[in-house]
């Protein structure tokens, strides 16, 4: 396939000052258990092609599944054609955004190992599934394994040749309890938690063996109390940490939103452009980055989807704003710096402001030492619901897991913990930060945003952290 568009492009006619073309073929297979026992796997295969074209300053794009020459003949005449017709009145003016360049190649850890097969994963679901203790409160469970490969490549007008070879690995374990009067879950892969690599994942994740160990906690929840109300410290482990740099920074910094690109659909930010250099968005021990250049994340990549190379860039520094998530378009047309982050969910999807990996630099407290300066506080960690306005400012998030902090130790389990606050002010109460014994790689395949919508991979790694003063409460407020 791929070979074939490399002899293609170069034939192709156009009357555009630039074209690009975006080449994606994506493969998946999904294997699940429930309750012991096998679901019908799940498997896709899917590829086309984006053509891009500027024309007088106007971008447009068409996309199509029929990857001939003749087929992305026909879909880069549609694009020309489109983008003369936008020409006229177009609101974002291309002319002076130079072109990517250069040849590359990029490739996941493991990408062209080989993976165990659909019967040989069902095996592993089934061992694991026989783990979980025989306990009648325990009403429901499921194992899964998602496994992806994405491969892609970029070519232009200008000579690029990017390609780009993506394997990611989802395992996941839910387990429900029930007591007659309430229930409880606790998962093992949180908000859709996976890495790039191969089956290598699986052990780094620690997936055999965890499903005893979930259960068990599913199982104490029951038991414990609910999560107290009041105003607490708040130790966050890195698997809810993620949740809250997703909504709370990754959503309010991209470039396209704060310009009201996506205020219809997905919201607009409290960030304003003017605030980029010197607003005080966290304390001064936060440092947020965007770097793609950690091999396992999930949204590690050599080029973002229109060519640009990704390199690691500070967000937030020393807890001041430094530069928004905008690729290469929304800097020519604000004139700020960025980041390559202009990513599509697909070959049918033009590339976007996007998260990608971002993540918060590890401080230099250890978990005990974060705990040990807990007076009065909370342990939370996995998301289980969330809720954000449209500005991505007001908060309320709910995790499965919380446990006590008192006077410096960590104390009973309480279930049903949530926490809520103000992103403009929920950073500057960042009190203390984990070392890199505390930081762990997390990320999602499931952020959407766009019109029409678009479910893409980020990554955020963290360390644990503490926030000093949040407002806490459990499942009776």
């Amino acid at each position: 396939m791929f070979d074939d568009i490399r002899q293609h492009f170069p034939r192709l006619r156009t009357g555009a000052d630039f074209h690009a073309l975006r080449a994606v073929r994506e493969r998946g297979e999904y294997c699940a258990m429930r309750r012991g026992v096998a679901e019908p796997p799940r498997l896709n295969d899917d590829a086309g092609a984006m053509l891009s074209v500027r024309v007088g300053g106007a971008e447009a794009y068409a996309a199509t599944a029929d990857l001939s020459q003749s087929g992305l003949q026909a879909a880069l005449g549609r694009a020309e054609a489109l983008a003369r017709r936008l020409a006229a009145h177009m609101l974002v003016d291309a002319r002076g955004l130079p072109p990517p360049q250069g040849r590359s190649h990029y490739a996941s850890p493991g990408a062209g190992s080989s993976f165990p097969s659909l019967a040989e994963r069902f095996a592993l679901l089934a061992d694991e599934s026989a783990r979980l203790p025989a306990d009648a409160r325990l009403v429901n469970w499921q194992l899964y394994l998602d496994h992806r490969s994405v491969e892609q490549l970029y070519l232009n007008s200008a000579g690029a040749e990017q390609w780009q070879s993506l394997r990611f690995v989802y395992p996941g374990i839910s387990v429900t309890a029930f007591d007659g009067s309430d229930s409880q879950t606790r998962t093992f892969g949180g908000f859709g938690s996976g890495r790039q690599g191969g089956v290598e994942v699986l052990d780094a994740l620690g997936f055999a063996g965890a499903a005893p160990r979930v259960a068990e906690e599913a199982l104490q929840l029951l038991a414990a109390p609910n999560a107290p109300a009041g105003r607490r410290d708040l130790l966050l482990m890195p698997e809810q940490m993620m949740l809250q740099i997703h909504e709370s920074i990754g959503h309010p910094l991209e470039l396209d939103r704060i310009l009201g690109d996506e205020r219809n659909y997905a919201g607009t930010s409290f960030v304003r452009q003017e605030d980029f250099g010197h607003y005080q968005y966290g304390s001064a021990l936060l440092n947020v980055t965007f770097d793609p250049g950690i091999a396992e994340e999930l949204a590690s990549y050599g080029h973002d989807d229109d060519g640009s190379p990704a390199d690691k860039a500070y967000l937030i520094r020393a807890g001041r704003l430094l530069r928004p998530l905008g690729g290469a378009l929304s800097q020519h047309r604000t004139g700020m710096p960025g980041v390559a982050n202009s990513r599509a969910s697909g070959w049918n999807r033009a590339p976007i402001d996007r998260m990608a990996n971002l993540n918060l630099e590890p401080g230099d407290r250890s978990l005990a030492q974060l705990v040990g300066g807990i007076e009065r506080g909370i342990l939370m960690t996995t998301n289980r619901s969330w809720s954000i306005d449209d500005a991505r400012n007001k908060f309320q998030f709910g995790c499965e897991w919380g446990r006590l902090i008192e006077n410096g130790e960590l104390k009973g389990v309480v279930k049903n913990p949530n926490y809520r606050g103000i992103s403009a002010s929920f950073w500057r109460s960042l009190a203390a930060v984990g070392d890199t014994s505390t930081f762990e790689v997390h990320g999602t395949p499931f952020c959407g945003k766009g019109e029409p919508n678009q479910i893409v991979r980020v990554g955020h790694a963290s360390p644990a952290c503490v926030f000093s003063d949040v407002e806490v409460f459990g499942g009776a407020a």
